[in-house]
């Protein structure tokens, strides 16, 4: 399935998106717990000011005797101890401010980091088809782009939400304390303005959901700009690849332009509520200092708290916004962790051994439903036998050698192995049996021994001495000024042809495999190139059952048993000898066109 296609739609279904993210809360609980107690003084220490403005103005400015909490305050007490307590209250806070900001970002960081590192994990064991169905950027996105969107902020946004709503219970606190009449004139209006934010939810996800795509076709365009550069150039598509980053790059603008559009009136409407509220509180604030049950002290103290008050219900709204974005990302972080592989890993068998036969039985394979590309394919292999499948591009040869360590599932019939379902063996034991050289074989940055290793990681220094000289790379390996241990860039762009192939021989001799896989292995090779990889190809060849898909027909004469495939179906089976002789059969063709004019000259191999 494809990635842009998995919908869940529970992005609104907060319950259910906490449960699933709690594991990765649980094990710094105690830290968040701290950060959110942490976060209720942070916000309620905003009111500070806003309150002590009325004692202030009332006893230092207008010169009221007045009496707080019991205890009447003296002009001069008044004026000496609140300047430095303001200064006192704003450092506590300052401090308070950073130990909060620097565990909601190591908080934040770690679940993030555990999320991606799980995600990663279900990443490696995907089937071979999500990565046919899905491109690179669209992959890198969601794994990567999701978790931070989601995991990274959603901490600090709860803490930055607490925060700011104890600053508007500690400001509404001061309100009530001045003056009950204008604290409901107020709360009104702040009610008046969160209304609209029910109005946004939908558009957020629509958004969300369609930059997320539009974000991965950007990330595949820079990564194939960069592995195929050389094509780009010889073809002269520089421009054609920049019109079609340019308007994926407008398309994300679009998206963006239309959230804004619907969302960005938020702000000001808030801004022309607050403003009528402010205005209806001063003129009822007014008629209340007129009554005298008003003090200028208490007006002052409560119009600073309203002011104060907007700026954290400001950010509560644009919080929330957020917040809801943060939600539409945890969905999507959840969708790929339900996301299952078509390949199941549900054998209980070990396969420990060389299996003595390999049997396609009635084999059926499509990679989709449209079309079948495999029809009834039957044949036996025998220990140490080599069997080479020949015929015309697009006929299904690889399919056939990619459904042995089961990069795909066959749709109908059975690969046996012994007479064993391959699928009752485990994955693991049954991949640890198999050894592949494709034609283009990737190669990880790192060194050469590292690549060499990755068929045998716990591999001896003689091991791997053996292998270098037996796929005929001691002769290069000499000339690197680091030897075996020389880095190579990724997928081994500074090696050539033949050297990319001898290190994937030497990865897969290491391995040590019953079974080998030679995927048309020579056929991108100069003639030289080719000699020094078919003399490598002989050694890892021994004693092992092996596939071939031979391109060149001269490397697969004497093979045990030769397969022509047809348009996904056997036409033909035999020996060289035996197909040669057929009448118009369809090796004798392929031979014919390969061979006419140079029949004395082939080099019989293999």
């Amino acid at each position: 399935m494809k990635l842009n296609e998995i919908q869940t739609d529970r992005s609104f279904d907060y319950g259910y998106l906490l449960k699933r993210i709690f594991p990765y809360i649980r094990p710094v609980l105690f830290r968040i717990i701290i950060t959110f107690v942490l976060a209720i003084p942070l916000g309620l220490l905003d009111g500070v000011t806003a309150f002590v403005l009325k004692p202030y103005i009332d006893i230092v400015v207008n010169g009221q005797s007045v009496s707080y909490f019991g205890y009447n305050l003296t002009r001069d007490l008044v004026a000496t101890i609140i300047p430095p307590g303001i200064v006192f209250f704003a450092g506590f806070q300052g401090v308070l401010r950073y130990l909060n900001t620097y565990l909601s970002d190591w908080i934040s960081l770690t679940i993030a980091n555990s999320v991606k590192v799980d995600l990663f994990k279900k990443l490696v064991f995907l089937d071979s088809k999500f990565y046919d169905d899905n491109s690179s950027g669209l992959v890198i996105s969601r794994f990567l782009g999701d978790p931070d969107s989601a995991s990274k902020q959603l901490i600090n946004s709860i803490k930055v939400l607490i925060t700011s709503f104890t600053s508007a219970l500690g400001l509404i606190f001061v309100l009530v304390y001045n003056s009950w009449e204008l604290a409901f004139v107020g709360v009104i209006v702040l009610i008046c303005a969160f209304a609209p934010m029910a109005l946004l939810r939908k558009k957020i996800k629509e958004v969300s959901n369609k930059s997320i795509v539009v974000g991965g076709n950007i990330t595949t365009a820079f990564n194939e700009t960069y592995k195929g550069n050389k094509v780009i150039s010889g073809y002269n598509l520089q421009i054609n690849e920049f019109d079609k980053v340019k308007r994926l790059i407008r398309e994300t603008f679009s998206l963006q332009m239309s959230l804004t559009k619907r969302t960005g009136w938020l702000s000001p409407i808030m801004y022309i509520i607050a403003s009528i509220g402010i205005a209806f509180v001063m003129f009822v604030g007014n008629k209340l200092i007129i009554a005298g049950r008003l003090t200028t002290g208490s007006f002052a103290s409560f119009i600073t708290s309203l002011l104060l008050l907007y700026k954290p219900i400001k950010t509560l709204g644009q919080d929330l916004t957020g917040m809801q974005g943060i939600f539409v990302a945890l969905n999507r972080v959840f969708e790929l962790f339900d996301f299952n592989s078509r390949i199941k890993d549900e054998g209980t068998k070990t396969l420990d051994y060389a299996p003595n036969t390999i049997e396609f039985k009635n084999v059926s394979f499509s990679y989709n439903e449209e079309r079948e590309i495999l029809h009834n394919i039957s044949f036996e292999c025998k220990k140490g036998q080599t069997i080479a499948l020949v015929g015309n591009s697009g006929g299904g040869k690889s399919t056939i050698v990619n459904l042995l360590p089961r990069f795909y599932d066959v749709n109908k019939g059975a690969i046996l192995f012994d007479g064993v379902d391959i699928r009752d063996y485990s994955l693991n034991s049954l991949r640890n049996n198999v050894s592949q050289v494709f034609q283009d074989n990737f190669l990880f940055s790192g060194t050469i021994k590292e690549n060499i290793l990755i068929g045998k990681n716990d591999a001896s220094k003689e091991d791997i001495e053996k292998v270098v000289k037996a796929s005929h790379l001691d002769d290069f390996i000499k000339t690197l000024p680091n030897g075996i241990d020389t880095n190579i860039a990724e997928n081994g762009v500074s090696l050539s042809g033949g050297q990319r192939q001898r290190i994937a021989i030497a990865r897969a001799m290491i391995k040590n495999s019953p079974i080998v896989v030679l995927d048309e292995a020579t056929s991108a090779l100069d003639n030289k190139s080719e000699k020094i990889v078919q003399k490598a190809l002989d050694n890892l060849m021994k004693d092992r059952t092996v596939f071939v898909i031979a391109h060149r027909l001269s490397t697969i004469f004497n093979a045990d048993k030769i397969i022509v495939i047809d348009n996904g179906s056997i036409s033909e089976s035999g020996t060289h000898e035996e197909l040669i002789q057929i009448e118009n059969g369809k090796y004798r063709n392929l031979y014919n066109m390969q061979f006419k004019n140079q029949e004395n000259e082939v080099a019989i191999s293999v």
